[in-house]
């Protein structure tokens, strides 16, 4: 179906089953999941009355090799479900069952490869993260949940802990990360990172080559078959006394796209936790994002600040607070999490007071409903 993942799985599998015969025989397989109900009341919403439930299963099958290599394997379904309900008038059911993780890995003490569907995400930035390329990951969502990609990476971990990411992508449909142009699913892409410690911390240097398809968006800009495009991300964490970072990407298309030939997202952040009670940590992030014909001109720029508080109640309590602020708007985006854990089991109540007219640059998960004022109560249990 997606013949470089296959090639790229193969490949492992033979380099495995070639060492089976002077490997330890250790093999493991593993079952696991994850199984989630909620609740969702928001009267702005057609439907004011949301209830769903997620089932996650996985399988995680291991091979040891003699040479400290390990042969694994992931495969997972993500099967989701809910009903909107405006009682008693009418209802509104949907779901839907797709895979979420089929991957395939070798890996040793400095090298992994693998191949299949995966999630791949990097950066210094939490809340606003110019650097996610990959993923749809919303830092409110308890479960962080984002789709994964079809493709092959590979990580080389040097002795002086400087790292090395090669990747290349095949057959994704879907929006990834900022994108608002389809990838041209016939043509790969491929990327590359290389992370190594600097004094006080980390910096790395991030690039990523991919063909865009332009067609389907009504010619709101011009409708290109191809569209070659070129990222360039770079970001840098430290620690003294706080911990403190910024994060950038520049995103360019060869072909003029008019505002939408660039496109330049910066972040810059800090976080500390302070010695009240258990500890509250604080986490500030400011981003800076805007598109134009030139490269690097934030004349129209969208500004957005976040804020997360989070505050351990005990050994199994912990209250959790995010407000983002849009500039432009002038509005704030407000969101409280309370969430208890039981071994397995763990209880989240959510709550928001967010404008109507949601206009939030991060794209959260459809059933999350973040829209307005409302309530999530969730329980989540991993087995």
């Amino acid at each position: 179906m997606r013949c470089l993942t296959f090639i790229l799985t193969f490949v492992i599998g033979f380099n495995a089953w070639s060492q089976l015969t002077t490997s330890t025989d250790k093999k493991s397989i593993e079952w696991q999941g994850q199984a989630v109900g909620w609740g969702h009341y928001n009267p702005d919403n057609p439907y004011p009355l949301y209830i769903g439930a997620r089932f996650i299963p996985q399988a995680n099958y291991a091979i040891k090799l003699a040479n400290t290599g390990l042969i694994d394997f992931e495969a997972s379904l993500n099967m989701v479900g809910d009903v909107g309900m405006q009682i008693p008038d009418s209802s509104d059911w949907n779901g839907k069952v797709s895979p979420y993780r089929i991957w395939a890995r070798y890996s040793n003490e400095q090298l992994e490869i693998r191949a299949g569907l995966q999630k791949i995400n990097f950066g210094s930035a939490t809340l606003l993260r110019p650097l996610m390329w990959f993923d749809q990951v919303d830092p409110r969502d308890p479960l962080q949940l984002t789709d994964g990609v079809w493709g092959g990476l590979m990580r080389y971990y040097f002795m002086n802990n400087a790292n090395l990411w090669l990747w290349v992508l095949y057959g994704n449909d879907n929006l990834k990360g900022w994108e608002f142009m389809e990838s041209n699913n016939r043509v790969p892409e491929f990327g590359a990172r290389f992370q190594l410690p600097v004094p006080l911390g980390e910096a790395a240097l991030s690039y990523h080559h991919r063909v865009a398809d332009s067609r389907g968006l009504n010619n709101a800009i011009p409708p290109y078959e191809k569209i070659p495009e070129n990222r360039l991300g770079i970001d840098a964490r430290f620690d003294k006394v706080v911990g403190f970072w910024f994060e950038g990407s520049w995103v360019n298309t060869t072909k003029d796209l008019d505002d939408f030939t660039n496109q330049m997202s910066i972040n810059i952040g800090l976080d500390y936790t302070f010695g009240l009670g258990n500890g509250l940590n604080l986490i500030v992030e400011h981003l800076a994002t805007a598109y134009n014909e030139k490269a690097f001109v934030f004349d129209d720029s969208v500004n957005f600040s976040a804020l997360s508080l989070n505050y351990p109640i005990g050994m199994f309590d912990n209250l959790n607070t995010i407000v983002f602020y849009n500039w432009y708007d002038k509005q704030l985006y407000n969101f409280i999490n309370w969430s208890k854990q039981y071994d397995s089991l763990a209880l989240n109540i959510m709550g928001y007071w967010n404008p109507d007219d949601y206009n939030m640059l991060i794209q959260a998960n459809a059933e999350n409903l973040f829209a307005g004022k409302g309530i999530q109560l969730m329980l989540i249990y991993n087995f």
